[in-house]
């Protein structure tokens, strides 16, 4: 290696230490930070190391919300739609890659079109639609909108592309039908692309605020987010010590998905789209 390459390393190794610093930094301050006291958060300028260790924002997370139901609305809604997200995605993708029917390009063109329209575009027509059918303040209300996702379509299109259509045909010649091949053969060799869709899918679900803080009003159906965000506001202030206790709370199952699917995830990013 040449010194010019050792440089060039030098500085490429540098230049991804400061990027891992810049995106690890604040969850790293948010977890140190949810161990100090209300005023050391506050303190300017901010310090790092909690001076004085304590649990009080964890009790007074647990305490004063109801925090198992909470957690399980939450819980209860991200499963919901990352199952329909990995189920009706999957069927989807599946007919817009392997079959051949009328109108297929006019339809993919709808789902690559259905992309570029920003969420609050049609946020207000959901919201209207599903208080018309009396779904509003209900487990079906904040699912409903959510079960398919336009993304999940081409991302799934795009994997099952790079499936050989020889052995769907060979399948075919074998007498299985369209549902068995999907179930039994597409399915199965669809795991990176599935687990990428999941972990989308579930992070976004989880972390969903606006749409639960307009469809639920009652407090047993809040989400932990909306939760969170209600209950660490008081009179005059704002609980910063509740809010971080509870953001370390609401990454963590995140965190636990990511990392048992995270070599499907890799795999299924790096695939995606080669055809």
């Amino acid at each position: 290696m040449t010194r010019r390459d050792r440089y060039a390393k030098i500085v490429l190794y540098a230049v991804l230490v400061a990027a891992l610093i810049v995106v690890v930094g604040p969850f790293v301050w948010m977890l140190l930070s949810s161990f100090k006291s209300e005023g050391e958060i506050r303190s300017v300028p901010p310090t790092w190391w909690p001076s004085h260790w304590t649990l009080t924002n964890y009790r007074d997370l647990f305490s004063r919300l109801d925090f198992p139901q909470y957690f399980a609305n939450s819980a209860i809604v991200a499963i919901i739609v990352t199952l329909g997200n990995l189920l009706f995605c999957s069927l989807i993708g599946y007919a817009l890659a392997k079959l051949d029917f009328p109108g297929r390009k006019a339809l993919f063109l709808t789902v690559l079109g259905m992309l570029m329209v920003p969420g609050m575009v049609t946020f207000v027509p959901q919201f209207v639609l599903i208080s018309n059918m009396g779904l509003a303040n209900s487990y079906a209300g904040l699912v409903l909108p959510f079960l398919a996702g336009p993304f999940g379509v081409f991302l799934m299109r795009q994997f099952l592309l790079a499936i050989p259509d020889d052995l769907i045909e060979a399948a075919r010649v074998d007498g299985a039908g369209e549902w068995r091949i999907f179930w039994r053969i597409v399915l199965p060799l669809c795991k990176p692309a599935l687990a990428t869709l999941g972990i989308l899918t579930f992070l976004a679900s989880w972390n969903n605020f606006l749409w639960p803080l307009v469809v639920a009003t009652t407090d047993d159906k809040y989400t932990l987010p909306v939760a969170l965000a209600l209950y660490s506001i008081g009179q005059n202030r704002i609980y910063f010590g509740l809010l971080l206790a509870g953001a370390v709370v609401v990454v963590l199952p995140v965190l636990i998905v990511f990392l048992a699917l995270q070599r499907h995830f890799l795999r299924g990013i790096a695939t995606t789209g080669l055809k």
